[in-house]
């Protein structure tokens, strides 16, 4: 069977693969699949992330090029309420909450400071497409609703994917350039920013020069994202125009 293109794996290089492997399995509810002193897989049943240990990496600068986050998408929006739940009684700390038109969505930031967006998606026929563009906004969330709704957090519930992967980028037209040549459409334009995706989702990557316009390429070894895996392309191993690995898995 051939499936639509998707996000598989993310790979982080990380300081203290210890206390990490700790934050994504006690906060976000991930499964510790495996776990050795070099690596720690987690996910549901199927892996989602790899934290690769390297505990002399240096930690990158704000306006590099790289990761600006990794997006964990839950089923429906009760999973989502239940994690903001289990966020409060566990004081986590937010770094935002929006509602961008087709999803509903929490940031935070893990130990070591990569970016985490927790998501729930609207359904398909409630998303509003004119000429190829999807309207995606940025709209205030209404987090004292959500929480009251909330249940006892139990994990990530099995359906969990990674639904998206936003990046830091030097420039745009690079990045639109690379993304096209690699088949993907592009779905929204916004300040800064510019969304892709297959199949009609509404993104898979995102790119911005929030942060990083002008942005040289990464310097490694560095902690942040290592590899991007994307799933349902011919194979091909690839880098984007600064230096992050994409691996593309039919």
């Amino acid at each position: 069977m051939t499936h639509a293109p998707r996000i598989g794996r993310v790979t982080l290089t990380v300081n203290d693969l210890p206390k990490m492997t700790a934050f994504y399995r006690d906060a976000l509810g991930l499964n510790v699949l495996s776990a050795d002193k070099a690596e720690a897989v987690l996910g549901t049943d199927v892996p989602l992330l790899a934290l690769r240990s390297d505990p002399a990496a240096r930690r990158p600068e704000m306006g590099e090029a790289g990761l600006y986050h990794t997006a964990f998408l839950l089923p429906d929006r009760q999973d989502l309420a239940n994690w903001l739940l289990h966020a409060v009684q566990s004081r986590l700390s937010l770094a935002g909450a929006s509602d961008h038109d087709v999803s509903e969505a929490l940031y935070m930031q893990d130990p070591e400071g990569n970016g985490i967006e927790i998501y729930r998606d609207r359904p398909r026929d409630e998303w509003v497409w004119n000429d190829g563009v999807i309207r995606m906004g940025t709209y205030q969330l209404d987090l004292d609703g959500l929480v009251r709704s909330g249940r006892p957090w139990t994990g990530v519930p099995a359906g969990t994917t990674i639904g998206h992967v936003h990046l830091q980028v030097g420039g745009l037209p690079a990045a639109e350039e690379f993304w096209t040549d690699h088949k993907a459409d592009i779905t929204h334009r916004y300040r800064g920013a510019t969304f892709f995706s297959w199949d009609g989702y509404h993104h898979h990557i995102g790119a911005n020069t929030w942060h990083s316009r002008g942005a040289a390429p990464r310097s490694f070894p560095a902690t942040g994202l290592a590899e991007v895996e994307i799933l349902g392309l011919p194979p091909q191993a690839a880098e984007d125009p600064w230096g992050t690995p994409i691996r593309f898995v039919s």
